[in-house]
């Protein structure tokens, strides 16, 4: 089955974690990190997970899944120790039209968690569709370790730069090609920065011609 690849805003938006264990807490901190509410429902939890909802990060229900806990969700995650349980609630989830990903069980899936590489805003995801976990973590690897740790400060400031470009030059091939140009050039903030004068400059020329 296709894949559909996306990158998705999910601050603020409603996410269920059913389970507190270890691999449960690996899902709560990926959405915590995007900024999403995030409800747990478990018996019992790991000690960090309890600091997180003592901390007002989280909020947790100490209790066994109920179908309701559903309501108002944006996706869940089933990640308890029971695949009965994980099974009830991509089940629960199905009825509802919330998505849902049941750790370690493909069929019972509507998306997966990838491996990512990230440096600031850039975000390099590998899926293999639950296939090899393994072989996207493996990969990850290779792919972090031939990139610049600075790509992030660059890639802020190469935004920047571009949004100053939009503003400055209408839309075209040659905007089109200076951007390009940009995307391989050293960035920096400062007023004197070679990238910055040469977009000012062909800026300027593209006005005047």
């Amino acid at each position: 089955m296709a894949l559909f690849p996306i990158f998705l805003k999910m601050k603020g938006r409603r996410c269920l974690v059913a389970g507190a264990g270890e691999v449960a807490e690996s899902k709560i901190q990926s959405l915590l990190k995007v900024e999403a509410e995030v409800t747990v429902v478990a018996p019992k939890a790991k000690a960090s997970v309890v600091s997180l909802a003592e901390e007002g990060r989280i909020h947790w229900h100490p209790r066994e899944f109920e179908a309701a806990d559903l309501d108002g969700m944006f996706l869940v995650v089933a990640a308890t120790d029971r695949l009965e349980v994980n099974a009830a609630v991509f089940d629960e989830a199905a009825k509802r039209n919330v998505i849902c990903n049941s750790v370690d069980d493909p069929p019972n899936c509507d998306f997966y968690f990838p491996s990512i590489v990230d440096r600031g805003n850039l975000q390099i995801a590998i899926s293999t569709a639950g296939e090899s976990p393994a072989l996207a973590q493996q990969l990850r690897r290779e792919i972090d370790s031939q990139l610049p740790k600075g790509l992030g400060p660059w890639l802020a400031s190469l935004g920047a730069l571009r949004r100053e470009v939009l503003e400055m030059m209408p839309a075209g091939e040659e905007r089109k090609l200076l951007l390009h140009t940009l995307a391989q050039r050293e960035v920096c903030d400062l007023e004197e920065c070679p990238s910055r004068q040469l977009a000012r400059k062909t800026a300027a020329e593209s006005s005047s011609g």
